[in-house]
């Protein structure tokens, strides 16, 4: 199912885009051999490695793929899995509740659609896919008649975890949730061992979550498995920036 046509990217040296919703096993592959470029061969996961080259797990054939592809050769060159409500209570979970304790959202499920596995390929960094996929996250939404996105931002680990407890400190003096919606991982990554007062780099993905609106619900669990350290986010759609509002639903068809 097709949700925009195209878009140029944000350089002219590249051809243009399109985004669409994954409808078939091979395109689903498709993804899932992206994220293993990225996550696994990209960030030298070699625990995860596997002979077939694809990341999956049992939530893949529950969620829904937005695809991002170069018009030119169709390569799959970005892309985002969503998760529905009726689809997360038919499956009895959303993805993050493995992190983290989600009660005080109970009475917020039937209204929200989980984001993950964003993955974008390296050559294609410029802008133009990650605004199609949130353009495509503010459609899904839209038809889902949702009004909460939910999901996980992973911050690296590989300096020890110093930044991540100098971003959630950072972050924590300007996006903390309302104690109502906070959140309590299951497996907490240990802030109080590691260096907070260092300068923080915040992960791209992350930066544009808080630029849009978006809370952290709390302090981060540790993802043993992708060596991170995993913040949950909690973005209601009626905290848009006014800016990314205007371009995200406008292409998405919301008046």
């Amino acid at each position: 199912m097709r949700l925009l046509t195209t878009a140029a990217d944000a350089s002219a040296s590249f051809p243009k885009l399109t985004l669409s919703l994954a409808s078939t096993r091979e395109e689903v592959r498709e993804v899932q051999r992206l994220r293993y470029k990225i996550f696994i061969e990209t960030m030298g996961l070699s625990a995860l490695a596997n002979d077939d080259g694809i990341d999956a797990d049992e939530f893949d054939a529950w969620c829904d793929h937005l695809i991002v592809r170069d018009a030119r050769s169709l390569k799959v060159v970005g892309t985002y899995r969503v998760l529905g409500p009726a689809a997360a209570r038919e499956l009895g979970r959303f993805y993050s509740e493995g992190e983290f304790d989600l009660a005080r959202l109970q009475h917020l499920r039937g209204r929200m659609v989980e984001a993950g596995r964003a993955c974008i390929h390296p050559d294609y960094r410029s802008g133009g896919v990650i605004m199609l996929l949130w353009a495509g996250l503010a459609a899904y939404m839209r038809r889902q008649r949702c009004e909460y996105l939910i999901g996980c931002a992973s911050i690296s680990l590989s300096d020890g975890g110093h930044n991540a407890a100098a971003v959630y400190h950072a972050l924590a003096q300007t996006n903390l949730a309302p104690p109502e919606y906070r959140v309590t991982p299951h497996a907490p990554f240990p802030l109080h061992a590691r260096d907070a007062d260092r300068k923080s780099q915040v992960p791209p993905l992350l930066k544009g979550y808080m630029r849009s609106g978006a809370w952290i619900c709390g302090e981060p669990a540790w993802d043993a498995d992708f060596h991170s350290a995993d913040l949950f986010l909690l973005l209601p759609l009626d905290r848009l920036d006014e800016r990314y509002a205007r371009h995200y639903l406008k292409d998405s068809g919301q008046p």
